[in-house]
Order: structure tokens, then C-alpha cells, then sequence
């Protein structure tokens, strides 16, 4: 028997301020893009902006249904817009945002589940890594390297083989 860790590294920044202009312009429009959220049952607005390898920004947010499963985060919005628009467009930075309507949004968010399996199937899909900012409307904010490092030990198409 072995034990293995895979640890990963995350940069923690005290506020958006000591970001560098692009990342920091890039969260900005997360932020920005929860106003057009459609959470109407959480009252948790999520925005998600990407830069593309050709530098296009595209934004999305998380759009509710009254069945709670019909719904879907702002991540898989985003990478869904980008895969209709823009094919197997590289993702270089998503930045992921909230507006807690019933309380404050001062921690950086993390995706869900769901999400993590597809921003990591999305980044192995166009081999390219995907920088990741993780930020509430002020406070911290979180970058990390990859995505596939919020899923270790992902199920992959290659395990389908």
C-alpha cells in the first residue's frame, strides 16, 4: 500500500486590487454579468466571464428553473455559449462571481461538482489549461492554475476505454 497526496497550489490575493489589469478587468465583468442572473429561488446570482485564446471575452450567469434540476450554473452556461459560438475555442482565464441577495458575498466561490467535471473536460478537451479566479463581489480572491485541479482523480473519457 502507498498513500499519495496530490496537493495543488492556490495563489490567495487580499482583494481584486493586487490583480494584475487583465485578470482584474476579467473578474470585473463577473461581478457585473450577476445582475443578469436568473435566481429568482436562491436568490444566488453567480456570473462567470472567460477570455478566449483569441481574446474575446464572453460572459454567462446561472439561470434557475421552478424545477430545481432544470437549472444550470453560470460555469456550464459559459462553456456551453462559448462551444455554440466559438467551436473548441481555448479558454486562457474564467473568472467566477456571486451576489448573495441573502447575505453577503465577501469569499471567493468555488464550482460545484457538475461544473468542475466539465470545466476539466472542457480544458482537456482543447489541451489547453484554464487559469481559474474565484472571487465574491469583494474580499479575497483565489486564482488557480488549472482547472483540473479543483477535480483530482477525474473521471475522464479515457477511463471509458
Amino acid at each position: 500500500m502507498i498513500k499519495k497526496d496530490i496537493p495543488f497550489a492556490v495563489e490567495i490575493y487580499y482583494s481584486s486590487e493586487e490583480l494584475n489589469e487583465s485578470d482584474s478587468e476579467l473578474l470585473e465583468q463577473a461581478r457585473a454579468i450577476t445582475q443578469q442572473a436568473y435566481a429568482p429561488y436562491s436568490n444566488f446570482r453567480v456570473g462567470a466571464a472567460a477570455i478566449l485564446a483569441n481574446g474575446t471575452i464572453v460572459t454567462a450567469t446561472n439561470q434557475e428553473n421552478a424545477s430545481y434540476p432544470v437549472g444550470i450554473c453560470a460555469e456550464r452556461v459559459l462553456l456551453s455559449a462559448i462551444a455554440s459560438q466559438y467551436g473548441t475555442a481555448a479558454i486562457i482565464t474564467m473568472a467566477i462571481s456571486y451576489d448573495n441577495l441573502k447575505g453577503e458575498s465577501k469569499s471567493p466561490i468555488s464550482p460545484c461538482g457538475i461544473c468542475r467535471q466539465s470545466l476539466a473536460e472542457y480544458e482537456d478537451r482543447t489541451h489547453q489549461p484554464i487559469k481559474i479566479i474565484l472571487a465574491g463581489l469583494k474580499g479575497e480572491v483565489y486564482i488557480i492554475e488549472k482547472a483540473n485541479y479543483l477535480l483530482p482523480l477525474s473521471f475522464t473519457a479515457v477511463d471509458m476505454k
